[in-house]
């Protein structure tokens, strides 16, 4: 007896399922992860090649308490200005933000294209304020002919990060 081959929806939907599970406990090992889903071990060790060779998933990471290595969070809001763009992709490609990030000992976490009110999201570690704002500095006078208005705002606790709930959640009390 011949098995039906799965249909696509199925597919998608394991694949999803498997996303899910990792995004929370990336660090178990594949038999923990295929407990966490319903499959077996090979499904799912497959189903993560697969997501990785098409470049669905882009790579794994630690979440970080910054606090414990002294280190605040930050995020950069950039409204683009009414000006020609056309250099702008090359500037943003080229990654020259990353470079004047390290020199600063900035980490850049995530950077967003968006649609809305501001255009541009950053999210950044840094040492204190003062260094924020000298990266925000920095990287308006890099794309100053793009660049209408930032807005930095600091992270004051997070409560989900990349998908894992803080493990100090109550600790959410002291700040409101």
């Amino acid at each position: 007896m011949t098995m039906a081959k799965r249909s696509r929806k199925q597919v998608k939907k394991d694949e999803n399922k498997v996303i899910k599970i990792l995004q929370a406990y990336a660090k178990e090992s594949i038999d923990d992860l295929a407990k966490r889903c319903g499959f077996s071990g090979p499904k799912v060790r497959r189903i993560m090649k697969k997501l990785e060779d098409n470049e669905t998933i882009w790579g794994y990471h630690a979440v970080t308490d910054y606090e414990k290595i002294n280190m605040n969070e930050y995020v950069l809001l950039i409204k683009k200005a009414n000006t020609p763009l056309d250099k702008l992709a090359k500037k943003i490609i080229s990654r020259d933000i990353d470079k004047k990030a390290d020199e600063l000992d900035i980490m850049i976490g995530s950077s967003y294209y968006m649609h809305g009110i501001f255009d541009w999201l950053i999210c950044f570690t840094a040492n204190d304020l003062p260094h924020a704002k000298k990266f925000e500095s920095e990287l308006v006078k890099m794309y100053k002919p793009y660049i209408a208005e930032t807005q930095l705002l600091e992270n004051i606790f997070p409560v989900k990060r990349c998908g894992i709930n803080n493990p100090n959640v109550g600790e959410l009390e002291e700040f409101l």
